[in-house]
């Protein structure tokens, strides 16, 4: 049941939980995963894939009952304009599916963006890289692991 991204925090020696929950199709949002894996939806970290128009592909996290303001996040970024990808691109650009993109383990290092509020919790949940499936971890790690940038990026 490890998958890539519970296995990097094996080797790194980050302590973390996993969670499953059952999946439904039509319930893939993050605040229904939040209820599922007994998280308040302001701990439960999204993970969404954008495209910069100046530095490509990125990921930013913001929790279940946010959403991401790419107006904000595209100055932060180093970028003018920022655009979500599509969801048939995901697979192939961080071998993930919809409902289980994780920070950890994509095909290919992104640049990581998290939601300020982040730093407001002892633990957060996010995606093990499978539906079904989250790692609740404490949130300095989650930043240490993805070298992610703390921001205000959320609505």
């Amino acid at each position: 049941m490890k998958t890539i991204a519970a296995r990097i925090l094996d080797q790194l020696g980050i302590a973390y939980e996993l969670r499953a929950y059952e999946v439904n199709e039509d319930e893939l949002d993050a605040v229904t995963v939040a209820r599922k894996v007994d998280m308040p939806p302001e701990a439960v970290f999204k993970t969404l894939v954008a495209r910069g128009d100046k530095h490509g592909v990125l990921m930013a996290m913001v929790a279940a009952d946010q959403e991401l303001d790419l107006k904000k996040l595209a100055p932060i970024s180093g970028n003018k304009k920022i655009d979500l990808v599509a969801v048939k691109e995901l697979l192939g650009l961080t071998g993930y599916i919809r409902g289980g993109v994780s920070p950890l383990g994509a095909k290919k290092k992104f640049p990581v963006f998290i939601d300020e509020t982040v730093i407001l919790h002892d633990q957060i949940s996010i995606s093990a890289g499978q539906r079904g499936l989250q790692i609740i971890l404490a949130p300095d790690a989650l930043q240490q692991v993805t070298e992610a940038t703390l921001a205000d990026i959320s609505k």
